[in-house]
This record gives structure tokens, sequence and C-alpha cells, in this order.
């Protein structure tokens, strides 16, 4: 798999530092839901896809439609809220 951009069309913004660090944000706020990507990934392994869909609190085919753009910014919020994530 290729490595990934959340992007901010999804409420995600990118600190870069060791690792490329994404972090949620909900009407400017701090969720504290984020993930991380190494800088020397140039694909993302399954184990990788696993840890990056549990701490953005999907299963992994949910991450998948994530990244990918099938899930749109409001049902990934409605998800994270449903499951009481998110307020």
């Amino acid at each position: 798999m290729l490595l990934l951009d959340l992007g901010k069309s999804k409420g995600f913004q990118l600190k870069e530092g060791d690792h490329a660090f994404y972090r949620l944000f909900i009407d400017g706020k701090n969720s504290g839901i984020r993930t991380k990507i190494s800088h020397g990934e140039k694909e993302i392994h399954d184990g990788l896809l696993g840890q990056m869909a549990k701490d953005t609190k999907l299963a992994k085919r949910e991450f998948l439609d994530l990244v990918d753009c099938p899930m749109m910014h409001g049902q990934y919020l409605a998800i994270l809220r449903e499951r009481g994530h998110v307020g």
C-alpha cells in the first residue's frame, strides 16, 4: 500500500518531526485522536495500517475508506460520536 495522507479535508493537521504526526481537530480543537507515520516509510505494511486504524478509532476497512475518500469528514465524525470517542 502506498503512503497515506490524511490531510485537512479529513480534519487532520500534520506536524512534522522525527515522524509525520497527524492530529484530528474538531471545530478548531485538538480531539486527542492522532496517528503517525515514519518519514522512512515508502509503503505502509498491514501491521502499521492496523495500528493507524486503531489510533484513529476505526476498523481497518473503515480507515481505508477514510484515506481513500469514500468516507467523508462528516461521516468519520459521526462514527466517532456514535462510539463515544468525541462529544
